[in-house]
């Protein structure tokens, strides 16, 4: 990279004379100066030069800085690439779309420096906020030139518009040093009236009589290029943000550069000299210390006042930079969104040569007394705004304590006249302040507190602050319960009176008492919760062992009480369940405490006084429960299940007695609800069991003892082979082989029954593929039962694609069994899954048909494909006329359905011979075969077909 400077117009001539010849054509080139002449001649001069040079030209009312008149900078590069684009006045008014013409026409995915220079000040923010940047290297820095400069590129003269222009590169390397040099001087004032980038009152008068007062007609005059020297500085998320003064309108107001809001307190600022000094002097050293080729260096119109001396004097240290003036400076990389700068320098560089140790020249000292200047400023503006703190928290402390306090405070003399009362007083209790100064303050509290009262006030006198509750009425009557708080008053080291503080804890103690009682009891039907009937029982457990006396513990759990509660909602579900409690209530004895656990769940507990008693109470509750209720004109059916433990039998403790009237509970439900079991020692036993056999199926997944076992189904005419069902079994190491309608139920109970279901649905699918391409029969389809609970997973249907898709098996070979029970569980969801299972290919039996609900409505509604007969109508088929009828009734419905029948457990040879006269399709059962493994199925297959 070649760099060339001058900072003078009369250099221009022999800069281009001296290394026309040795410089190869300049990507880039600079040129600012005042005098739009001389700066139009010097832009042709470097146009006739170099023709496809990127030019950029400025000229106009500009801050020069030092002696110069003309700035250029002229950078050749090796391998970067520079790009330019001429940006249209009219597109400034959309910010995002100009954004997106920029990112588009000049920057890249290497681009290390964005440079944007327009005279549309007002619109430059908000194209930087939308500018996007295109690596982490990247700076972007806009210059916003004064009213009625003129910008040039290489095509000439630009009219209120701008130019953008892009250095890229993988080996361009750029160091961009931007400081924020304002400092708050001064008082904050708060914004009491504003419009958008507009302030029109500050603590509650005109803007510009602050502006004129603090900062002088002067710099009234200058504006705006005063206003970026000594902006407003307010302070947002904990960072000082820049408002530079743009002008004052006749009406008073004062037009910023960003938006302000009501309440924002606002500072004067200004350019801190000690910070411009060691920012310039920490970016100069970086450029001396650092590999740089060139160095372009832009300022704004802060460093154009009383710091100019200082900023003219250490231009001298920056060697080789080109140094160019604008109204604002605004640098936008990836630490900062977008910020204002007093000026950017920054350094380029393509190649990895090292640099001289050492500024160009010494970096002079500040002018004399600048730096004393700044120091007195800083120190004097903390030091007044301490003060300013101190006095405002003063008198902020007096108006929270009275004015604006929320408790009633008032004041008395020594004799407990009243001398003040703050507006609380009077709002809280009615009274108006000219009816009770002066009175004396016991009038205005019961005649029995009044004693109390005094005692209070005196010690309060004596020194020692009191605090007590006091319940005072209001003019009106109505009784409030107030937090008081007595301090003495002390003028001149003398007690002159006390301050009184009262604080309204009325509604805190009805809220403390809301509070106490929904820790304790439901609300939805007064019962004790679960908490407080622990208490209870603990309390009668402790008594019932001091009179060693039975007492029995019930836990209800209402059956199948979800149903209301999905059917006329949960509000009028709890409607019913009032009702129910006052039912239960009736006819509980004396001395039984009921209590709401959860839900539709209950505990009860009462004194024994004979064994019979806790059987006979609890069958009352549950002909109680099962009445008929009534609720919006409708009729309802409720059932109860009951579990009962008693005291010591059952337990000696609660929490033994409610583990085991919760297992008696649980036994009644599976014995199909709406009765009364008692604990016994089995119940645990099984409980055990079923716990370890848990841990036994997890077990049993992890070391591969599940396995199936195949039975096929035939065609009852040909004894053809159809198809297989697939059915699991499990060979426990130490219990053998443990029955199906053991073991599922309790899957699905843990929900191992999904991981299962999986492996049977790949595995089955996998074997029947083999036995496919083995018989060459790819017809051969495959039955597997699904479990209620698998079926309603929402994981289940892809499950299914899965298995289909690692086995390669066609959809339409594979059938899944359901019990009718199963598919009417949750019916609109069934609805979906068998419908996307339809889609499929997949078929879809009936499992059991005849042994649930049968309802032939349903049936017609569901997108079943086969109907399996249950065994229990096959076994008595050739001896009993009535399930012959049934047997034939369902294989001619299923025929009008276009369903298939399959009749299950066909073990006889005369039991076949009907089903064919009756015109079963397919028929399984040991009479055909008996279920086999794989490998015997195979044997199967291929005896069947010779």
């Amino acid at each position: 990279m070649r760099w060339l400077c001058c900072r003078r117009a009369e250099e221009l001539d022999h800069l281009l004379r001296e290394h026309s010849s040795s410089l190869d054509e300049p990507l880039f080139a600079q040129i600012a100066g005042k005098d739009e002449e001389t700066v139009r001649h010097a832009v042709a001069a470097l146009a006739r030069r170099w023709p496809r040079v990127h030019m950029v030209g400025m000229a106009g009312p500009l801050p020069m800085v030092g002696e110069t008149n003309l700035a250029v900078g002229i950078a050749s590069m090796m391998s970067s690439a520079v790009s330019a684009l001429a940006l249209p006045a009219e597109e400034f008014d959309r910010p995002d779309g100009l954004a997106a013409l920029i990112a588009e026409a000049v920057i890249h995915h290497d681009t290390a420096l964005l440079l944007l220079f327009t005279n549309r000040r007002s619109a430059l923010p908000s194209l930087l906020r939308h500018l996007p940047l295109a690596n982490e290297r990247m700076a972007i820095i806009g210059c916003a030139l004064p009213e009625g400069s003129v910008l040039f590129s290489s095509d000439g003269q630009l009219e209120r518009g701008g130019i953008a222009v892009s250095f890229s590169g993988t080996a361009l390397r750029g160091h961009c040093v931007a400081p924020f040099l304002w400092e708050p001087v001064g008082l904050a004032f708060s914004i009491t009236k504003s419009r958008d980038q507009q302030i029109d009152e500050l603590n509650g008068q005109k803007a510009s009589l602050y502006l004129e007062r603090y900062l002088g007609k002067e710099f009234i005059e200058r504006l705006p290029l005063s206003g970026v020297e000594f902006p407003f500085l307010v302070e947002r998320n904990g960072r000082a943000v820049c408002l530079p003064i743009v002008a004052v309108n006749q009406d008073g107001s004062v037009a910023v550069r960003g938006h302000v809001h009501n309440g924002e307190k606002v500072r004067f600022a200004y350019v801190h000299a000690p910070s411009l000094y060691w920012s310039a002097r920490d970016a100069a050293m970086h450029a001396a210390k650092q590999p740089a080729e060139g160095m372009l260096f832009y300022y704004s119109a802060a460093l154009s006042g009383y710091t100019r001396l200082l900023f003219d004097g250490v231009v001298s240290a920056f060697g080789q930079a080109a140094f160019f003036p604008a109204v604002e400076v605004l640098v936008k990389d990836a630490y900062t969104a977008m910020r204002p700068a007093a000026f950017a320098a920054v350094s380029l560089t393509e190649t990895a040569a090292s640099a001289e140790n050492g500024l160009s020249s010494p970096l002079p000292a500040p002018p004399e007394g600048i730096m004393t200047l700044a120091q007195l400023m800083s120190t004097s503006s903390r030091d007044m705004e301490r003060l300013h703190v101190r006095l405002q928290m003063s008198e902020q402390r007096y108006k929270s304590l009275f004015e604006h306090n929320t408790d009633i405070v008032y004041s008395t003399d020594l004799h407990g006249r009243l001398t003040s009362v703050n507006p609380a007083f009077e709002q809280v209790l009615g009274y108006k302040k000219e009816e009770i100064l002066y009175t004396n303050s016991l009038k205005y509290i019961h005649p029995n507190d009044v004693s109390r009262a005094t005692r209070y006030f005196y010690r309060a006198l004596r020194g020692n602050i009191q605090t007590y509750n006091l319940e005072i009425p209001t003019k009106l009557g109505e009784r409030l319960l107030f937090q008081m708080k007595n301090i003495p008053i002390i003028v001149d080291g003398k007690k002159v009176g006390i301050y009184g503080i009262g604080r309204n804890i009325t509604e805190q103690k009805k809220a403390e008492e809301k509070i106490s009682y929904l820790a304790y009891y439901d609300p939805d039907t007064n019962l004790p919760n679960r908490t407080k009937w622990m208490e209870l029982l603990s309390e009668q457990l402790e008594k019932a062992k001091q009179k060693r006396r039975k007492m029995t513990v019930a836990l209800i759990d209402l059956d199948r009480f979800k149903w209301i509660n999905d059917s006329v909602g949960h509000y009028a579900g709890d409607d019913i369940l009032r009702q129910l409690v006052e039912r239960i209530r009736r006819v509980l004895p004396v001395g039984a405490e009921l209590g709401r656990f959860h839900g539709d769940k209950f505990c009860l507990l009462f004194p024994l006084k004979a064994e019979a008693e806790a059987a006979e109470m609890s069958l009352s509750i549950v002909r109680e429960v099962a009445k008929p209720l009534m609720y919006g004109e409708k009729e309802f059916f409720v059932t109860a299940s009951i579990g009962l433990a008693v005291f010591p039998d059952d337990g000696e403790d609660e929490h033994a007695l409610l583990r085991h009237a919760d297992m008696a509970v649980n036994m009644a439900k599976k014995g199909g609800g709406n009765r009364v079991e008692r604990y016994c020692a089995q119940m645990n036993e099984e409980a055990m069991h079923r716990l370890e056999m848990g841990g036994h199926l997890r077990r049993a997944i992890e070391e591969n003892e599940l396995f199936l076992c195949y039975q096929p189904i035939v065609d009852v005419h040909t004894r053809a082979v159809k198809a297989m069902e697939a059915l699991i079994r499990w060979r426990h190491p130490t219990l053998g082989l443990v029955r199906p309608d053991e073991f599922i139920p309790l899957a699905e109970e843990t929900g191992l029954i999904h991981e299962i279901g999986r492996w049977v649905l790949k595995t089955a699918c996998k074997q029947t593929k083999r036995w496919q391409e083995m018989t060459g029969n790819d017809q051969l389809a495959i039955f597997v039962n699904v479990s209620a609970v698998q079926f309603q997973h929402e994981r289940f249907v892809d499950d299914v694609k899965q298995a289909l898709r690692q086995s390669r098996l066609s959809p339409s070979c594979l059938h899944l069994e359901l019990t009718e029970h199963s598919m009417l569980r949750h019916l609109s969801s069934t609805l979906r899954t068998m419908d996307e299972l339809r889609k499929l290919g997949v078929g879809i039996a009936v499992d059991d048909f005849g042994s649930g609900y049968s309802s032939f409505h349903y049936l017609k509604r569901l997108p079943a494909t086969i109907l399996k007969i249950d065994r229990a109508f096959i076994e008595q088929l050739h001896a009993n006329a009535s399930d012959e009828a049934i047997v034939r009734a369902m294989i001619t419905m299923g025929r009008g359905l276009g369903l298939e029948t399959i009749a299950e457990g066909v073990e006889t040879p005369e039991q076949l011979d009907r089903l064919r006269d009756l015109q079963c399709t397919y028929a399984q059962g040991y009479v055909i075969c008996p279920p086999l493994l794989a490998e015997e199925v195979t044997m199967y297959v291929t005896e069947k077909q010779k």
